[in-house]
């Protein structure tokens, strides 16, 4: 059995050991603050701590970059809903609705996207009843 003496005394000698040359000491920093510069930088304009501090700074910088990528997605979408709404509000006028007047630009093998319709019917009222007046004939 060991004594208290013992259990007590040191691992190793090593700790006390002054003929060691231990490394010397690498100062950390360059990459580190790097990398929280880029991420404080692109959040400038953020309110409140989320463009001082660095921790919130980046948690905040991650769901900016989440919604991002999500409403990119989403961007479409509500562009395509906006050119149907304004194409379908341009041709009730005329007696017709947005589902009959596609499928007769598919059958007059007209390749207009829904974008330049919509555009058509907002800007250039004349050519949109011209063509109005393809499909009707």
């Amino acid at each position: 059995m060991e004594s208290i003496g013992q259990m007590l005394r040191p691992l190793s000698p090593i700790f006390f050991n002054r003929n060691i040359r231990y490394m010397t000491r690498v100062k950390r920093g360059y990459v580190a603050r790097k990398r929280r510069q880029r991420i404080l930088k692109s959040n400038q304009g953020f309110r409140g701590a989320h463009s001082v501090l660095f921790r919130t700074a980046n948690q905040q910088h991650m769901k900016a970059l989440c919604n991002a990528y999500r409403d990119r997605g989403r961007r479409k979408r509500e562009f395509r809903r906006l050119w149907i709404a304004r194409i379908n509000a341009s041709v009730r006028p005329y007696g017709s609705n947005y589902n009959q007047f596609i499928h007769r630009l598919k059958q007059g093998q007209i390749e207009l996207n829904r974008k330049m319709l919509a555009q058509l019917a907002l800007l250039d009222r004349g050519a949109f009843s011209q063509l109005l007046g393809i499909l009707e004939a």
